[in-house]
């Protein structure tokens, strides 16, 4: 049966996406697999307005509902985001509806780069979010610096508790020079005794990334695989990065961006519900040659608001970009 392009069912829970009219054009690529093809719509914040922006650029968003799972939230959406270069930060907006503009938490950087007691870095960065209904706690991984990625919990999703170093590249192979980048999702891998996977960015001496992965019974303890999911060279890149994992035809596929070089697309690859396969399908999202992409569209994250689905991305270059919103069309 051919698969119904309306239906994208994602490994975000309870995420959920602000579209507005902003009349661009639509984008010329089809997704593989069925996916929609998505059109920009709006900033999701506007730098200029923000007071906490110590670089002048955002990356890695996330997007997680807080109704049913935060009492007396701030609003009912909170958006997770970052600079990247030093000090870096992981910032939050936050909206009641999501037909307006994000509203800056006033406290804003809620982790910085000096946790006293468990860590002293040069930055904070790329903050994934995940609700973990198992503790009911949010769950929130960063890296700081690029060679470890941390987790911090939160009962309110604002003030954070430290958890611990959760992967670093002394856990992957000899000449690993960075693991960062992470985003987590619940997904059930019965062979390894495992309810969570990790996808991650990985680069060695080389200086070439890949898509690492890992698996966890419990979303803090882990076992990574020590050979890459996605190699760059297998998708005709020198780099890839941002992994994002979505759900559909019972199977599952991890989403990634380019380097600007390669393209500066976001791509999909089939993994297969046990990440046995290696099924390269090509462009998933062909970034805008003007503004906001300017060529690049990278970190992807997703959800659906009103029955419609969107995709809230990086837009531009790494240390210039800014977070949009597209629709799907």
């Amino acid at each position: 049966m051919a698969p119904n392009r309306r239906q994208l069912l994602l490994g975000t829970a309870g995420a959920a996406l602000l579209a507005t009219s902003a009349g661009a054009a639509p984008q010329a690529v089809a997704a593989p697999a069925g996916f929609p093809d998505y059109r920009y719509r709006r900033l999701a914040l506007v730098k200029s307005k923000l007071r906490y922006n110590p670089t002048g650029e955002l990356i890695f968003p996330t997007i997680r509902g807080t109704r049913d799972r935060i009492s007396g939230a701030l609003a009912a959406y909170y958006l997770y985001y970052a600079p990247h270069d030093a000090p870096g930060g992981i910032c939050l907006a936050y909206a009641n509806t999501l037909d307006e503009e994000f509203t800056e938490y006033a406290g804003n950087p809620i982790i910085t780069r000096s946790w006293p007691g468990e860590y002293t870095v040069s930055h904070v960065s790329s903050p994934h979010a995940m609700w973990n209904d198992d503790v009911k706690r949010m769950y929130l991984y960063f890296h700081g610096e690029n060679t470890v990625t941390r987790l911090a919990s939160s009962a309110d999703g604002i003030h954070f508790s430290y958890e611990k170093e959760v992967l670093s590249t002394r856990l992957l192979p000899a000449g690993t020079t960075e693991t960062s980048y992470a985003r987590v999702f619940r997904h059930d891998l019965p062979s390894r005794n495992a309810r969570y996977v990790m996808v991650f960015m990985l680069n060695n001496t080389t200086n070439r990334r890949d898509i690492g992965w890992g698996w966890s019974a419990n979303a803090r303890d882990w076992t990574f695989s020590q050979t890459p999911l996605i190699r760059h060279q297998d998708v005709g890149a020198v780099n890839v990065g941002g992994p994002h994992l979505l759900f559909r035809n019972n199977s599952v596929y991890v989403v990634y961006n380019t380097d600007i070089g390669s393209g500066g697309n976001i791509l999909i690859t089939e993994v297969g519900l046990d990440f046995s396969k290696r099924n390269h399908l090509g462009v998933f999202h062909d970034s805008l040659s003007g503004a906001p992409d300017n060529g690049r569209s990278a970190a992807p994250s997703f959800g659906t608001y009103q029955g419609r689905e969107y995709m809230i991305y990086e837009a531009g270059d790494r240390l210039s970009g800014n977070i949009a919103i597209a629709q799907a069309i």
